[in-house]
């Protein structure tokens, strides 16, 4: 800094003594030759100061600029070197909290891991079990399938099946008196249908009634045929087992019909009951079979849930029937009522009357009472046994006493 001043200094002395110059230039005449001279010596002198002080200046700023360039390297190294050292300490504490974090991970990894695989081995040994437990379940399954396969494949025992089956639907639907069992629906045959529902007679005989014959068939073989045939995707097969079926179910209506079916002891239709839904549902899409039982031969074909279904229509008609028939005699029973009613209102009003003339009676007979309590008050009482023997009355009379004897009054 003091050498920028010295050189300023300078160049501003130098300035002066050129404005001298050329004032005494001015101002003098003397002698041009050595003011000249003078003037050049004191150029050259100040520029040979100003280079000095110039130079003296370039060399101060260069070392300026040196220990600037020194300062800022050095400051710069140990800045690094604080920089760095902060960075390795940084680090190194990552370093260490990473540690602590993967064993903290680690050990709960571990226990979650360990207690995932228990929990999943539990599971596991659980589903076994439970699979074990299935397993032996399917087995008695399959054994009781395998039972009752060899028991339907007996064409009478697959029969009492159905009937079983039927009679099972009856009973829960109907009261006893609405069915029977085995029952000869045409005079003089001994042919005996499975079950009849009991319906209303003519009106003219009350007593009389009209048998809905109701028989179980169950053409198992072809239904299991036509079973098979589908899940071998065997066209051909199902064609052939379902008119098969239809064959059999066109038969067996045809029997129910002739056998069972009898004007006017009977209705002029009977009821054809297939046990499994399967099996119903086969003849169902039988196209333009059921309408042709019922066509040809009268015949109704019904599963359990449509036979529940009708068998529930029945009963409520049956319900219907009796109220209707009841009405007569409810309304015989009203009558009669109503005119014992007449009559009961009558005799009230007598017995209303008697009780007033009662009630009468009785408050004659207080007054009185009290008119003769007036005139034995001043009598001397006897004692009880006394006057008990007087009066003659019974040993187990009970007298009043005094808090009991009722008050005279007028």
């Amino acid at each position: 800094m003091e050498i920028i001043v010295l050189w300023i200094v300078g160049i501003l002395s130098l300035f002066i003594l050129v404005i001298l110059f050329v004032l005494m230039r001015r101002s003098s005449g003397g002698d041009s030759g050595s003011i000249d001279r003078t003037i050049r010596e004191e150029f050259r002198a100040a520029r040979e100061e100003s280079s000095k002080a110039s130079r003296e200046l370039r060399e101060e700023v260069a070392g300026a600029q040196q220990k600037t360039t020194d300062s800022l390297v050095k400051t710069g190294g140990e800045l690094r070197e604080s920089v760095d050292r902060r960075l390795k300490e940084i680090r190194e504490s990552n370093e260490k909290k990473l540690d602590q974090m993967r064993e903290t991970v680690d050990e709960k990894l571990q226990s979650t891991l360990e207690k995932r695989i228990g929990e999943s081995f539990k599971q596991v040994s659980d589903l076994l079990e439970n699979v074990y437990k299935g397993l032996g379940d399917m087995q008695s399954l399959a054994a009781d399938v395998g039972n009752l396969n060899r028991v339907l494949l007996n064409v009478k025992t697959r029969g009492t099946f159905g009937e079983y089956q039927l009679g099972a639907i009856l009973e829960q639907i109907l009261t006893p008196e609405q069915y029977e069992a085995n029952v000869a629906t045409k005079p003089g045959s001994a042919e005996r249908v499975e079950f009849a529902v009991r319906l209303p007679g003519p009106d003219e005989d009350r007593g009389a009634c009209v048998w809905l014959p109701i028989d179980a068939k169950f053409p198992q073989e072809d239904y299991i045929r036509i079973v098979d045939a589908a899940e071998k995707g065997d066209t051909a097969g199902v064609q052939k087992a379902s008119a098969a079926l239809a064959r059999a179910a066109t038969q067996s209506a045809k029997t129910i019909h002739d056998k069972y079916i009898d004007p006017p002891h009977t209705t002029d239709f009977g009821i054809m009951f297939m046990p499994t839904e399967g099996l119903y549902s086969e003849i169902l899409r039988q196209a333009g079979l059921t309408e042709q039982l019922q066509r040809e031969h009268r015949i109704v074909v019904a599963g359990p849930t449509t036979l529940s279904a009708l068998l529930s229509s029945l009963r409520m008609g049956f319900r219907t029937l009796a109220i209707e028939k009841r009405s007569s005699e409810v309304w015989k029973v009203l009558s009669a009522v109503k005119t014992e009613f007449g009559k009961f209102g009558g005799v009230l009003q007598r017995l209303g009357k008697q009780l007033e003339t009662a009630k009468h009676t009785v408050d004659l007979t207080g007054v009185r009472t009290r008119a003769m309590e007036r005139q034995l008050r001043n009598v001397e009482s006897l004692p009880e046994e006394e006057t008990a023997e007087l009066l003659e009355l019974p040993s187990a009379e009970i007298s009043l006493t005094d808090e009991e004897e009722p008050e005279g009054g007028d």
